[in-house]
């Protein structure tokens, strides 16, 4: 796995089980995997060198980030190690451009959008539609709100052109709240999907994940998985795909992002799902047989563990424990730094209050922004 992330950690994680022999290039040693996987090669995952020699005795290459460039993975591909999921898929999450124009030629629902030269350029696409607001977003790059603006005049729109990369202009939708669609695929073209959960954002990060998203009408709910599936067949996705979508005012749904690996939206599989979405990426990528995506519980809360001023983990540890054995806590071994994810916790039931409090108490007790 390239990326040595809480995605890689948790995904050697669910291959342990399988005894799956686990190799990772992180970029140091102290990253989230790198701490608990044995065989680590610390290198630049932007240096062909140092993927080729990291790939040398590998089945399989698979990533926990998109941001290994196109051109190397299709020089591996050519060395004859199977990538997945593969360059011409990966791009897709790799490039908002290419992801969008992709989208509208299968036919796919997204926000009206085109890519934009300049600031005049920005105002003439706002013009074109409502007026600003509009969303700008630099095509390559950008992950939990990073590399996103919504600018409310010309002025305010030079910022996203001095990264000196295209910049893609969309309208600012009008939805009701964020969803996202996580399918599996694999080689052979076996696929499954989880429930549509619904993701709740905060200054851009996501804090919670509902699953199933709560009063998602049934059609709709449909709409949105063989949504996601159709993108991963005709993308040719191989591994896990996390469709983030916005639920418009008007009852339809458009695609916002795309991201192929193991998904923030994803996470509460681990407890709440019985085949939790790294161990299918791990089956997938491997093209075993996929397992079982469906919810163990009635209700199942992921809420991030962001960052505070509380690094003393044992003594929160004491107190959520002990309020709720039912809890799961998940952490990724990273220095605590204020609004850095370093864990999340998972909490399921019948209730969708009571597991709603539960998962916000005890993140925010880890977090420390609750004390009592």
């Amino acid at each position: 796995m390239v990326g040595g992330g809480q995605l890689a950690r948790m995904t050697h994680e669910a291959g342990i089980p399988l005894g799956i022999r686990f190799k990772l290039l992180s970029d140091t040693p102290q990253d989230s995997a790198a701490q608990v996987v044995s065989d680590v090669v610390v290198g630049d995952y932007r240096d062909l060198d140092t993927l080729r020699e990291f790939a040398r005795g590998c089945d399989v290459i698979t990533f926990d980030h998109e941001h290994v460039p196109t051109e190397h993975l299709r020089a591996l591909e050519a060395d004859g190690i199977p990538v997945r999921p593969g360059p011409d898929a990966l791009v897709h999450a790799q490039d908002k451009g290419v992801m969008r124009a992709k989208l509208d030629a299968i036919g796919v629902p997204c926000p009206r959008h085109r890519l934009v030269s300049d600031p005049q350029d920005v105002a003439a696409f706002a013009a074109e539609g409502e007026g600003f607001p509009v969303v700008l977003k630099t095509v390559r790059g950008g992950y939990d709100g990073k590399g996103v603006w919504v600018v409310d005049s010309v002025e305010e729109a030079a910022e996203p052109f001095k990264a000196g990369v295209p910049v893609l202009a969309e309208e600012k939708v009008d939805f009701v709240r964020e969803l996202a669609a996580n399918v599996v695929r694999s080689p052979h073209g076996q696929a499954v999907a989880y429930p549509v959960v619904e993701s709740q954002q905060v200054n851009g990060v996501c804090d919670t994940v509902i699953a199933p998203a709560p009063d998602l009408d049934e059609a709709l709910a449909l709409e949105a998985s063989e949504m996601a599936l159709n993108i991963a067949k005709e993308l040719g996705v191989v591994g896990h795909l996390a469709v983030e979508l916005f639920q418009t005012r008007d009852g339809r749904i458009l695609v916002n992002e795309l991201a192929m690996r193991p998904h923030n939206s994803g996470h509460w599989s681990m407890d709440g799902a019985v085949t939790s979405q790294f161990a299918n990426h791990v089956r997938a990528v491997l093209d075993l047989p996929l397992g079982d995506p469906r919810p163990r519980a009635k209700w199942t809360v992921m809420v991030n563990v962001l960052g505070g001023d509380y690094p003393d983990m044992y003594s929160a540890y004491l107190h959520c424990m002990a309020r709720d054995p039912q809890l799961k806590i998940h952490m990724y071994g990273k220095d605590v730094k204020p609004g850095r994810k370093v864990g999340h916790v998972n909490t399921y039931g019948d209730d969708l209050d009571d597991v709603l409090e539960r998962a916000r108490h005890a993140a925010g007790y880890l977090r420390g922004t609750i004390t009592e």
